[in-house]
């Protein structure tokens, strides 16, 4: 069996295990005590009303999906830190004076297909440094911009005021004009 699918076989089974462990402890531990309040339904602090099949308050929707919007994408900061740090470390000129073993693993980590002993230019690893960072920005700055939008719109304000929906609302409607009516009428003069 190749080490790798072993070390994934390992790691799931440690994983099942813990989770298992944990709840078969608390099922043993913790009191049971069943009340009819208890096994009432309970949903983000929202009282149930009616049956299951009513419209749900949108909020918790927008919430959640901003929510999983935000965090994949800030997973991805963490592996580019990750690379980034390496290409930093090879751009620095000191790099270049370290013992061929730590100076090929440092490429290795980089360039798996990279054979030892194989030299890289600081300059060029600085270049790449510096477009890394731009990609970044530019992959942070379209994060800022959805953000900045959403909380203009109120998407992020759980308890919206209602005068201010109302203002906005009667901003969009023109006031009704004087001479509005029938044009057979406005002509007649009536």
């Amino acid at each position: 069996m190749p080490t790798l699918l072993s070390y994934v076989l390992l790691f799931v089974l440690v994983g099942a295990g813990f989770i298992l462990m944990n709840l078969l402890v608390g099922k043993l531990i913790r009191p049971s005590k069943p009340d009819p309040e208890k096994a009432t339904i309970y949903e983000c602090g929202e009282p149930t009303v009616g049956t299951a099949w009513i419209q749900f308050d949108l909020r918790f929707y927008v919430i959640a999906l901003l929510f999983v919007i935000f965090d994949v994408d800030l997973v991805l900061f963490f592996p580019w830190a990750v690379v980034y740090g390496k290409v930093n470390a090879l751009a620095d000129p000191v790099t270049q004076q370290l013992p061929a073993s730590q100076h090929d693993a440092l490429v290795q980590a980089l360039m798996p297909d990279a054979g030892p002993g194989t030299l890289v230019n600081p300059a060029s690893a600085n270049v790449v440094a510096w477009v890394a960072l731009a990609d970044m920005a530019v992959f942070f700055g379209v994060l800022l911009v959805g953000f900045a939008y959403l909380w203009k719109r109120g998407d992020l304000n759980w308890i919206r005021s209602t005068a201010a929906e109302r203002t906005s609302v009667e901003l969009a409607i023109p006031p009704p004009s004087v001479t509005s009516g029938t044009p057979a009428l406005v002509e007649a003069g009536v």
